[in-house]
């Protein structure tokens, strides 16, 4: 009984209005290739500069050489 409310309450909330409404959220324009083009430049180029920086910044830490300790 419940899940046929609750299947009618969603029935009478979701109308084509909606379906129009949202049309102008994915209208495609010219720009759309170039800002999707830019997004995945960004994802696939940031773990590479990423990996440039952390590369760069340890490999100028270099650990200085253990001195055996002396148990006397």
């Amino acid at each position: 009984m419940l899940r046929l409310i609750i299947a009618l309450v969603v029935a009478l909330l979701s109308g084509p209005v909606y379906a129009v409404d949202s049309y102008r959220f994915i209208h495609v324009t010219i720009e759309t290739p170039w800002m999707i083009f830019l997004f995945l430049l960004c994802i696939v180029l940031f773990p590479f500069v990423l990996t440039a920086i952390l590369h760069w910044y340890f490999a100028n830490k270099k650990e200085a050489p253990q001195q055996p300790k002396n148990e006397a």
